[in-house]
């Protein structure tokens, strides 16, 4: 992606170097640790927005963002922070465009930059939770340590795979200011978990329609390089529910689906790539997901 010499966002807070106290804690009310998962399995529920049902609840308490220590990045580090930045920055630039094309303001999310924990309006949440957006502050979150994660272990490398995770989030962001998100978490409790779930996986492959609704408008402002939507569509790919089901697992339990199988995420990526608008990225009334 070209990037360099762009305008980067102001809306960029940088935490690294923050210590958040309460590791174990909760996000939305819910364990972030223990109750039997292992690392891995935390990062597999929660890649990409995490345990989405938790992070919905926009009433949670608003907490310290921890103390100021001493640190030092590395220049590799310090330029990844240069283009999230600048992806967010694009983010802006197209929301913005869009909401007013239908009558609307774009309130513009923070992105927040952390090492090892943070604390969000979401409560406490550590690197292996992954990138997630909390509509409690209207923040996204993300530990720059991810970008070697998402390309390592999940075999999703480039720097567009990375834009793509920050416009993931962003779209929960847009979800947010639109209603969609407090609708889905309305239903918590009043339908079965299994039910419930079909709902999350509807506003996850939403929020993929909307990351290729970015794609779309880098890609009209020539920003894009050769392989670069393939990086996107690969990083889609590679956290599909099945996928990682099968990779941590085993197996497959299609009940438990919460960001829906790699081939509906990609599906979606690219219905937003080739329309670019909202009109066509109504996941919760269709019967084709």
């Amino acid at each position: 992606m070209k990037w360099k010499g762009r305008r980067s966002s102001s809306n960029v807070e940088d935490r690294r170097g923050s210590s958040s106290s309460g590791m174990g804690g909760s996000i939305g009310g819910k364990s972030i640790m223990g109750g039997g998962f292992g690392i891995i399995i935390i990062i597999i529920i929660a890649l990409l927005g995490g345990d989405i049902g938790s992070f919905l609840n926009p009433n949670s308490g608003v907490v310290d963002p921890g103390t100021q220590a001493p640190y030092e990045s590395t220049q590799q580090e310090d330029e990844l922070a240069e283009f999230v930045s600048v992806v967010l920055a694009d983010t802006e630039d197209v929301w913005t465009a869009i909401f007013r094309e239908n009558g609307r303001t774009y309130q513009k999310p923070t992105l927040v930059l952390f090492n090892d924990s943070v604390q969000s309006a979401c409560g406490v949440a550590g690197s292996s939770t992954g990138p997630f957006y909390c509509p409690a502050d209207q923040k996204v979150y993300i530990d720059l340590e991810f970008y070697q994660q998402l390309s390592q272990r999940f075999g999703a490398p480039g720097d567009f795979a990375m834009a793509y995770v920050v416009a993931h989030e962003v779209g929960h962001h847009v979800q947010t200011l639109l209603g969609i998100s407090q609708q889905v978490q309305d239903l918590r409790g009043r339908v079965s978990e299994t039910e419930y779930n079909t709902y999350l996986v509807r506003l996850e492959l939403q929020a993929d329609y909307l990351a290729g609704v970015f794609a779309h408008y880098v890609h009209g402002k020539g920003y894009l390089e050769e392989g670069d939507l393939e990086e996107a569509i690969n990083a889609a790919n590679a956290i599909g529910d099945d996928r990682l089901q099968k990779q941590s697992q085993g197996y497959v339990i299609p009940d438990t689906f919460t960001h829906g199988t790699s081939e509906q995420r990609m599906r979606w990526f690219k219905r937003g790539f080739q329309y670019g608008d909202l009109d066509h990225g109504d996941t919760f009334n269709t019967n084709d997901l």
